[in-house]
């Protein structure tokens, strides 16, 4: 937190230190797949020495998970053509909103600009062969996504799960969850309700993730239940997705 003195943002804990959430899957033999282009993509993805990008998934457009969205220019380079991207279609149109330059809507070309092709996501679909469930959830009243491929699932940033989205859930292997905080949050689960989500699902391997400083790493996990901790930056993990 900038200009904070709190014990987790002196930690000396590398675990301390965290960028903005998003996730990297990459499939054996199959589609390389980016959630979110967080404000912090350029540094993970030197980092963790991403070279390859098949697809983007978006799960809504707020700023720490969209801000990123400029070096999407680098894997067109790479991969020599326009990125394809999925996202809901109010999050496909503030995209385009606040990312107009990238989809064709500036008369020049060079200039390094990002190119995307954009889908809307209306139920289920396939990368490459690999089906991606899209998961309605709520952030604070605003409607949004998470995914799930094949046993895993990702949510970041609900307060709500709708009544609905809970049978997609069912069956899960590995589930990440985001977990602000201990107090309250009007648009984000707290630890505690993020910790009664995974028990209601009867998930065996949780993460939680998007957490703020209010909880210190070590500390945290001591605390919660068997096979539940928090993610942090370059966590690996391997799940079945067939």
């Amino acid at each position: 937190m900038i200009g904070c003195e709190c014990r987790v943002c002196r930690s000396g804990d590398q675990h301390d230190r965290r960028l903005r959430p998003s996730i990297y899957i990459d499939v054996h033999n199959g589609p390389a797949m980016l959630v979110d282009t967080s404000t912090d993509l350029r540094q993970q993805a030197l980092t963790h020495h991403l070279t390859r990008l098949d697809a983007i998934l978006f799960t809504h457009h707020h700023a720490d998970h969209v801000l990123g969205f400029d070096e999407v220019r680098r894997f067109n380079a790479l991969t020599g053509g326009p990125i394809p991207m999925w996202a809901a279609p109010s999050t496909g149109s503030e995209l385009r909103r606040i990312f107009s330059y990238g989809f064709g809507a500036l008369s020049q070309k060079g200039g390094g600009l990002p190119e995307a092709d954009l889908h809307d996501i209306d139920g289920p679909f396939q990368i490459s062969g690999v089906t991606v469930q899209p998961v309605p959830l709520l952030h604070g009243r605003m409607p949004i996504l998470g995914f799930r491929v094949g046993r895993f699932a990702y949510l970041t940033d609900a307060s709500r799960i709708p009544d609905e989205s809970w049978p997609l859930l069912q069956g899960l292997d590995v589930l990440v969850l985001n977990a602000l905080r201990h107090r309250p949050h009007p648009t984000h689960f707290t630890l505690l309700e993020a910790v009664a989500v995974a028990e209601r699902l009867g998930v065996r391997e949780v993460w939680f993730t998007h957490v703020c400083h209010d909880l210190p790493h070590a500390e945290t996990n001591r605390s919660l239940p068997s096979g539940m901790a928090l993610a942090y930056d370059g966590l690996v993990l391997d799940v079945e997705v067939a």
